[in-house]
């Protein structure tokens, strides 16, 4: 009898233990720690926005390659800016700024020519101005030296027009005033003596551009009192003075100049021979 007793109280006894384990939340513990990771995720997203913040201290060093320029437009190889110079194959012409570009991925240094007659603009490296002959105005004593010149008898070689064309132009393109001065007396033609070709015509108009420009920015004139200044220094020429006095009184001979100025000037040369 006793051991009937005691197998119920066995099971009984069995029976708790199976029914406390449902009662331990075991797994709402674990869905606490669950949530533990989810809090990092918050500085995460906060990181990449410092990233930009500092981005900013890069722009800084770019403003600096804008100073060194402006430091650049004062002065190079003896030339100023708002200086006139001369340059060979276009005439006078006003330095507007001394500026540094980047071509082909080098750095030059660049003069801003401006030719206001031509209404053209030209960019030349400053390491090149001593190979292109770019030169600064001419001082007063060579100014008078070029319209003494002027007063010179022509000197006309006795070779072909296209010859003697190339040379004129080597002489205009040279920036020297002297040697533009020559061009301008030997082509100049009074009203007295015949018209010029077109030619020559072109000739002399270039190179009386060029000198008058240059003396009229040295003298503080005007390009129109320039002229008229050259024009009279010509009129002194003595071969002009003579063909004047002969046109005067030996009107026989004078026709018979005109006719020998027709094919050339070939007459000119004769008379500087004689």
């Amino acid at each position: 009898m006793p051991n009937k007793t005691a197998k119920p109280a066995a099971k009984a006894t069995a029976a708790k233990p199976a029914a406390a384990k449902p009662v331990t939340a075991k797994p709402v513990t674990a869905k606490a720690p669950a949530a533990k990771p989810a809090a990092p995720k918050a500085p995460v997203a906060a990181a990449p926005a410092k990233a930009p913040v500092a981005a900013k201290p890069a722009a800084k060093p770019a403003a600096a390659p804008k100073v060194e320029e402006k430091k650049v437009v004062t002065q190079r190889q003896g030339f100023k800016a708002n200086e006139f110079v001369v340059y060979p194959a276009h005439g006078v012409g006003q330095i507007l700024a001394i500026e540094e570009q980047e071509i082909a991925g080098a750095k030059l240094e660049l003069f801003v020519i401006n030719f206001i007659k031509d209404k053209m603009t030209l960019r030349v490296p400053t390491a090149k101005v001593a190979n292109v002959g770019m030169r600064k105005l001419s001082d007063p004593a060579l100014v008078k030296k070029a319209l003494e010149t002027l007063k010179g008898r022509a000197r006309v070689k006795r070779t072909m027009w296209s010859r003697r064309a190339q040379e004129y132009e080597a002489k205009i393109n040279s920036g020297d005033i002297v040697a533009i001065a020559e061009v301008v007396r030997d082509l100049y033609r009074s009203e007295s003596q015949p018209e010029q070709s077109y030619s020559e015509r072109q000739l002399y108009e270039a190179a009386l551009d060029r000198l008058s420009r240059e003396i009229a920015v040295v003298q503080h004139s005007t390009e129109t009192e320039a002229v008229k200044e050259i024009e009279a220094q010509l009129a002194k020429s003595p071969r002009r003075n003579a063909k004047a006095e002969a046109a005067e009184g030996e009107a026989d001979t004078d026709a018979e100049g005109d006719t020998d100025d027709t094919d050339g000037d070939d007459s000119t040369v004769a008379d500087e021979a004689a």
